[in-house]
């Protein structure tokens, strides 16, 4: 069968934009000419991609299956040109990072300004995802590389990882409002707490809740969100425990006090992580060689 790019091309456009007037705006194409392309991909497939009506356009589970082996596919087409167009120099080009915003905020922003300062025509450009999250935009081919907590259960094989940082993990609590201080304490009685953690999407929630499991713990949390930063905010005044990167927590806080665990957590990582089956930029070979 004959691949015709042009239409696979129209068909991600209006398959990540679910609007043909918005693809036709992108493809610098007639709205009708992108609606002509759809049905000939439509006929040549002999599936119905897309479920038209006049107030909304959506996916068929067909042209679902079709987007998820199309956008790889269009991601390393652009990787490619931007690779190309960059000429193997430092001159231009855009630079693709996956990162948390925990590891952006706390790690990342000396390396973005160290970067910037040296190749001023790169174009920075971070997906701001959980590291669960990153790791599966890196599979696809979103971004050039990721940094991430690990271990990361959606890094797969194919991905080459270095280790950057060790850290550990800590339950920081308001002494006020939980004088847990001067002793031991385990997670046995710490389920009798109100734990403040990250959602289930992160690295860190699937981290404790192993911790918990091998203890023969059940783990219910009284709060999960999506920023480390507000668990501690919410533990400083009282709200709960909350468990978070040693990093994260101020230095001389007298609001906050890390307790004292019976069980020894193991130590996690910060590491970087790129596909080594598919090309990479020289910016992000530097930008790699430049973390420590």
């Amino acid at each position: 069968m004959d691949i015709n790019y042009e239409l696979y091309k129209v068909f991600y456009h209006v398959a990540t934009t679910l609007s043909f007037s918005e693809a036709s705006k992108q493809l610098f194409i007639s709205q009708s000419a992108v609606s002509q392309s759809i049905k000939v991909l439509e006929k040549k497939l002999n599936q119905p991609l897309f479920i038209r009506s006049t107030k909304k356009v959506q996916l068929t589970p067909e042209g679902e299956i079709l987007l998820k082996h199309v956008e790889p596919a269009m991601n390393l087409i652009k990787r490619g040109e931007n690779q190309l167009l960059e000429a193997n120099t430092l001159n231009g080009g855009q630079l693709r990072i996956g990162a948390s915003d925990t590891i952006c905020r706390y790690y990342l922003v000396p390396f973005f300004r160290e970067f910037h300062l040296k190749y001023p025509n790169v174009h920075i450009k971070v997906a701001n995802q959980t590291s669960i999250a990153c790791a599966k935009m890196l599979e696809n081919g979103q971004v050039d590389f990721i940094i991430t907590n690990y271990p990361n259960s959606s890094l797969s094989n194919v991905q080459s990882i270095r280790s950057l940082r060790e850290f550990s993990d800590v339950f920081v609590a308001n002494p006020e409002h939980f004088p847990l201080g001067g002793r031991k304490i385990g997670l046995q009685e710490l389920q009798t707490y109100p734990i403040l953690m990250l959602d289930r999407k992160s690295t860190t929630s699937e981290f404790l809740h192993h911790m918990f499991q091998k203890n023969q713990l059940d783990l219910v949390p009284e709060i999960e969100l999506t920023s480390n930063d507000l668990l501690i905010d919410l533990a400083r005044i009282g709200l709960g425990i909350a468990f978070v990167p040693d990093f994260c927590i101020p230095k001389d806080d007298k609001e906050l006090f890390v307790l004292d665990l019976e069980e020894t957590l193991p130590k996690r990582q910060i590491v970087v992580a790129h596909n080594e089956n598919l090309p990479i930029s020289q910016a992000a070979k530097q930008f790699m060689e430049m973390l420590r």
